[in-house]
């Protein structure tokens, strides 16, 4: 079984309010098979072992699908590959005796749990401001009775698969969450069930993103290659044009 031998320098802080400072733990001879979170839970039974304090992360699916796993590994967001979220990371990306390190996002909206998590409510706030349909529109109808153009529907579902990671954050030199926001009211603003609502949802999820401390658009596109689920930039220049749209 081939395996690998890594030097994992990580960011370790107690609390949102303590210091803290990157400490180097080393793995040797691990199979290439673990994913980094597989990996860290094997260091973290060793310091368990000895007394010692386990690394703070979180995770929760392992399949890519909710985003809750991210931090930045050797600076990217969500690690080196390719539309790939952390949970899907396997050791057999990295070169024997490779030095990774690991830390949590950074960016004020989100502030630090402990270690390598992250507190990123103020994603669900932005949405809690008009990331929904809220017209009553009575009983479901049937499935087939509002046609929808298969472009629109592809659009639409594209922008929907964003897991709210936080990856276009951490990427973006004034942290901002303009592809987030953009891929949230790109979801909603293709469909039917979206238009009642369409440019004040726009207005409110972009006043919330300000009020929570989140940057202005770099134009550096660095959320789109760091996003691990490939959702273009382009949603953000569309994103601006729909507070001033028509009603």
């Amino acid at each position: 079984m081939p395996t690998v031998s890594l030097t994992l320098r990580i960011w370790r802080q107690a609390g949102p309010d303590q210091p803290g400072g990157f400490e180097v733990h080393a793995l040797e001879a691990v199979s290439t098979d673990l994913s980094l979170l597989e990996a860290l839970d094997l260091l973290n039974e060793r310091l368990i072992a000895a007394g010692a304090r386990p690394v703070g992360f979180e995770h929760d699916c392992r399949e890519g699908i909710c985003g809750s796993c991210g931090f930045l590994v050797n600076g990217q967001a969500q690690g080196p590959q390719r539309a790939t979220s952390v949970c899907q990371l396997y050791l057999r990306q990295f070169r024997d005796g490779a030095v990774l390190t690991l830390e949590p996002f950074r960016a004020r909206a989100f502030p630090v749990l402990q270690d390598l998590a992250v507190d990123r409510s103020a994603f669900d706030r932005i949405i809690a401001s008009g990331g929904y349909c809220s017209i009553n529109t009575g009983s479901a109808p049937e499935a087939n009775a509002l046609l929808i153009g298969r472009e629109q529907a592809s659009q639409a579902f594209d922008a929907a698969t964003c897991i709210g990671c936080g990856a276009c954050v951490a990427s973006c030199r004034n942290a901002s969450a303009s592809l987030f926001v953009a891929a949230k009211l790109a979801h909603l603003g293709q469909l039917p069930q979206g238009q009642p609502e369409r440019r004040d949802r726009a207005r409110a999820m972009q006043d919330r993103m300000v009020i929570e401390g989140f940057g202005s658009c770099s134009s550096h596109l660095e959320c789109e290659a760091a996003c691990p689920k490939q959702i273009s930039a382009d949603w953000i220049s569309w994103m601006h044009r729909e507070a001033w749209r028509r009603p």
